[in-house]
This record gives C-alpha cells, structure tokens and sequence, in this order.
C-alpha cells in the first residue's frame, strides 16, 4: 500500500506540473544591446521574414527571424542561435514544430510590457497545434538579450539541445519554423497568431529554403492563453515522452 501511495502521489505531481512555473530555466545576457540585421541569410544563418525581403534593420513593418545551428550532436541535438524582430504591442515570437497542424509547438516569446513603460521580458510556452492552446513550460534557454522601441520588440536568445525527435536516439533538425504575434495583457499572453510558416526545413542549412521565399500562413488561432497541459487529458500522465517536438536540455 505504501508503495502504491508513492506511486499516486508521483502520478499527481506529473499531472500538476504544467502549472508550476519558475524562471530559473531562462538566463539572460550582461549585453543588453540588441542589432539584428540580414547580414549573413543564406551564408551563416538561415532567415525567414514576411513581407518577403524585408529590412529588419529598417523603420518598416517587418516580421523577422533566424536560426544559426551548431553542428549536431546525437542525442542531444544542436544549439540553436535565434534572432526575432517584429512590431507588436505585445509579443512576438518563434515557433518550431515537427508538424504545424498536430502535436505541439515549442514557441519563444518576446514581449513588452506597456503597463510597466513597455519593458521587455521572455516566455517559452507549448502550443498545441490542434486548439491553439498555450501552456508555459520550462524550456532551458541562455544568453537571451532584448530591447523595445516604438513597439518595435527585438531579442536575441540560445535554445540548447534542440531536436526534432523524441527518441533521444538521434539528433534531427528539420523542423517547420512559425512566425507570429500576439497581445498580452498585462498578466497573460493572448492567442499566437502565425503570421509565417516555413514549412519543413532542416534548420542547420542556412539555404534550405533559398528554393522558395516565406510560405504563405496555413492557420489562426482562436484561442486564449491556458494553464493547463497543451495535450489532451488521456496523454497527460506521460506528457515528458510523448510530446512531438522534444527540444532536449543538456545535463
């Protein structure tokens, strides 16, 4: 019987964990300065934008992000550097999925705060791909930097250990990258609408999508921030094995 208590209240803390959140996950840079430009897409860093071309180093709307991979490491995956600018009076962010239609999408976000004079701060949710719902997470990133002007949000940030496969036996990297924005409200984010979706590309390839400009987006969302597990309740007790996208954390 007592192992059988240990055992339910192990099965409880599980179910439960999803809505504990700290930040000691998230560390942040000594150098808050923050330049991004195109300098280097196709070569050293793979970038995607829309409206396709745009500057983001320019005073117009533009919707930017890009990924550099360090060579992969099986299991662990490969560090990933990550620039995201867009113009939002809430969030912007960064979307990997394995699938943008079903399982979850690991998202970055970038945010301002304008009830406390648009200070800048960072999440990193889940979303499930299949009702849109967002679920903090604990997901380990380092180095990130980030700044706010004219509702223009711009951060720079390091994913360790990101892998597109749960099986810990490989170190995939190919992914579809999502783009989007959303509001927050001064205590919770609201939907992420995508405004971009790459479609599947290898992410350490700075020109695997020089074939096609940005895609055209393939969804909205409609929903509002949640609490609880992005997956469905039955999935719930094994919710750290059975996510599609695993972005794995070195030890």
């Amino acid at each position: 019987m007592e192992r059988g208590l240990i055992l339910l209240v192990a099965a409880f803390m599980v179910f439960v964990a999803p809505g504990v959140r700290g930040t000691a996950h998230l560390s942040f840079a000594n150098n808050t300065e923050v330049n991004i430009t195109r300098t280097g897409c196709r070569v050293s860093k793979l970038c995607l934008e829309t409206p396709n071309n745009c500057d983001p180093a320019g005073n117009g709307t533009c919707l930017f992000g890009s990924l550099v991979a360090s060579p992969p490491v099986a299991p662990n995956g490969v560090n990933l550097s990550v620039e995201l600018r867009g113009n939002s009076m809430g969030y912007v962010a960064l979307g990997l999925t394995v699938n943008a239609s079903e399982g979850g999408t690991m998202l970055f976000v970038c945010a301002q705060n304008s009830s406390n004079n648009g200070s800048f701060f960072f999440r990193t949710m889940m979303r499930n791909n299949t009702d849109d719902m967002l679920t903090p997470t604990e997901t380990r990133v380092t180095e990130i930097r980030g700044s706010v002007k004219d509702n223009v949000i711009q951060c720079e940030f390091v994913v360790p250990g990101v892998n597109a496969t749960s099986t810990r036996s490989s170190d995939a990297t190919t992914f579809d990258v999502l783009l989007g924005t959303g509001t927050f409200n001064g205590n919770s984010l609201g939907p992420f609408n995508v405004s971009l979706n790459s479609g599947a590309l290898n992410i350490a390839d700075p020109t695997s999508n020089t074939a096609g400009t940005t895609a055209a987006p393939t969804m909205t969302s409609s929903s509002t921030t949640a609490g609880t597990c992005v997956l469905h309740p039955h999935a719930l007790l094994v919710l750290l094995s059975v996510l599609t996208l695993s972005v794995m954390q070195k030890a």
